[in-house]
Parts: C-alpha cells; structure tokens; sequence
C-alpha cells in the first residue's frame, strides 16, 4: 500500500536498543535519549513529522526488544521501506524490529494491554565482559525457592503504591500483574531470569519487584516483604531498586490494528 503523498499516514514501529549510552526513552533537551535518536532518524527521510510516541518510557540505562513507536507521515513510503530506510539515520545500539501501517494518530501507550519485562541476574563472584551491562552480577548466595515463595504474593490486582519511586507522582497505582517467573538460563545457568507480566507498571516497579526478591533471596530481607508493602503501602518496607542495566522490556501486546506490516 503506497498512500498518496498528501495523505497523512500513521506507521507503527517496534523498535529495539541497548539503553547503555541512552538517557532513557523519552526525548530531553539535554541529554540523549531513545526517542530523540528514533524522531531524528526519521526526519531524515521526512522532516514534517512532528513526534514520535512510545509505548513506555523506559529509565536511563534500561534495554528493550519490543519497545513500540508510533509517528505520523506524509510520505508514500510502505512500512518496508520505513523498516529498512530508518537503519541508515540510527546508531547501531537502535534497531527497527518490524514496521505497519497503524490507524491515524494512534497512541501506542493507550493501546497497549500488557507488557513482559526481563532483568538478568548474574551469579558469579568474577567479572564476565559478555555480560557487562546485561546483567546485574552478584557474588552472594541466593535462595531462589525462597525468591519464588516471594513472587506469588505479587500476581493478581492490587495497590503497588509502594512499588515505585518516589518521582512517580501518579493517583493511581493499581496494577494488575500475570505473572512473576524466576528461572535459570539454560545454557547459562549462572543466569537468573525475573520475568514479569502485567497489565502497567509504576516507575522503577519492574526493578523494584527485581531488587525486593533479590534481597529477599540474599538474606538481607525477611520473607513476606511484599505482602507486608501491599497492606502498609510503604516503600521503606521494600528491598533495593535493582541496577537499570539488568531491565529488558520484551514485548508489549496490543490492541491495534494493522496493515502491510513487515516482516
């Protein structure tokens, strides 16, 4: 589908990066961030758009397989063309993952009905540079049964006011989370994986839950934590924000509808 030039567009991108040398996702006007790199890119090919609009705003340092990005277009350029086109304008740390045409205007963030989350936990007491900035290495012993026992208290609908930080200035904290798995790679069973699936999330939440099951795991918190911050809705009841550099956003699944997507 090549719409006329006057007819403006709207293509949905999923985008990936290594958060590493980014401000986070959201543009600012002194920093570099995600999003300003991706809208750069793009005026490049047409410098009439305006904005770019992500489905998340992934923290400093934070990485992502499945971000999604939403822009407005007037030119006749197929999704195909905007997959492959963009590659040339971005740094090698961001990568188009797939490109459609979306309905006018849509809001990435509005549509989105769940997101899964992934922090790498490395448990090795020496330093391994293929996981330098992918993971958070540990020298401790971890109880990871006992980490498990932890999660359980997470999953369902409740207030998580307690798991955010305290930047986050938002009335309503109530989440509803699927899922929280703890697993070891399987060619890497020094690696701990924490996923997390839920409908939204707070600031800081993912690495908030990842840092509470972590400390939980090490002994340096006492078992039913999490269930004590729900009730008391505290932060202070909570383990440690758990280093950004270990977050991955996955995926985000999504009620819009689509055409010509690529691949």
């Amino acid at each position: 589908m090549t719409p006329d030039a006057a007819e403006r567009r709207t293509i949905l991108l999923t985008v990936a990066y290594d958060g590493g040398l980014f401000s986070g996702w959201a543009i600012q006007s002194n920093a570099r961030t995600v999003a300003g790199e991706l809208l750069g890119a793009i005026r490049e090919i047409d410098p009439t758009v305006r904005e770019v609009r992500g489905a998340s705003r992934t923290d400093a340092g934070v990485h992502a397989r499945g971000q999604l990005a939403a822009f407005d277009t007037v030119k006749p350029i197929p999704p195909k063309g905007w997959a492959l086109g963009l590659a040339a304008h971005l740094p090698e740390q961001i990568g188009i993952r797939g490109a459609a045409f979306a309905p006018l205007g849509c809001q990435p963030r509005h549509e989105a009905v769940r997101k899964h989350y992934r922090y790498y936990v490395l448990r090795d007491p020496l330093r391994d540079p293929f996981w330098a900035g992918r993971a958070w290495r540990l020298s401790h012993p971890l109880d990871v049964d006992l980490a498990r026992r932890e999660a359980e208290a997470l999953v369902g609908t409740h207030d998580f006011r307690a798991f955010r930080a305290a930047g986050d200035e938002r009335v309503d904290t109530v989440r509803s989370i699927e899922s929280v798995t703890l697993t070891e790679l399987a060619d890497d069973p020094r690696v701990l994986v924490i996923d997390v699936v839920g409908n939204a999330f707070l600031y800081n939440m993912v690495r908030i839950i990842a840092g509470t099951l972590v400390d939980v795991a090490r002994g340096r918190l006492e078992k039913g934590a999490v269930l004590r911050a729900l009730a008391s809705k505290r932060r202070d009841d909570l383990g440690m924000t758990a280093p950004a550099h270990g977050l991955v956003l996955v995926a985000i699944d999504h009620r819009i509808p689509l055409e010509d997507a690529y691949p």
